[in-house]
């Protein structure tokens, strides 16, 4: 399977905005239209992407990169990440991840911040064997993990 994560332009716009998450996952996972008009309101630190697996749009990813920002450890941020709902369940997601913690490593990043709800077990599950670890702190009533790439 080839995935590449492309950015968000307008020739994939549309594509994106079609791809949606499971209704119980909705609780947990913005839409991507509100996750673009975020991007666009922070569009000095946002990087929104279209996941595309052998050619076909199906997921979206959205980071945060702060070179800028004072403290070290704060400045890369995994935003967003979905799959669509007809997409999940192969293997999609965790490839996906991989080229994103890449994406990352290969721009500098030396961690990666992401916050979620408790309740995205799924989601949990899938940042912990990656690597990512609970911090303990909570923002905005979401759980923060990190994870260190060196």
């Amino acid at each position: 399977m080839n995935i590449e994560l492309i950015p968000v332009d307008e020739t994939n716009r549309e594509d994106c905005i079609r791809l949606k998450v499971t209704e119980a996952q909705s609780e947990y996972i913005a839409t991507n239209e509100s996750s673009l008009e975020a991007a666009s309101e922070n569009a000095d630190v946002a990087r929104p992407f279209v996941i595309y697996a052998d050619g076909k749009a199906v997921g979206f990813t959205m980071f945060a990169f702060d070179e800028e920002y004072e403290d070290p450890d704060d400045r890369y941020w995994l935003w967003r990440f979905m799959i669509d709902e007809k997409f999940q369940g192969r293997g999609i997601g965790k490839e996906a991840l991989k080229q994103i913690i890449l994406y990352f490593k290969e721009n500098g990043a030396t961690n990666i911040r992401l916050s979620t709800k408790a309740g995205n077990v799924n989601a949990i599950s899938l940042y912990k064997s990656f690597g990512f670890r609970d911090t303990g702190e909570v923002i905005d009533g979401e759980n923060l993990f990190e994870l260190d790439i060196l």
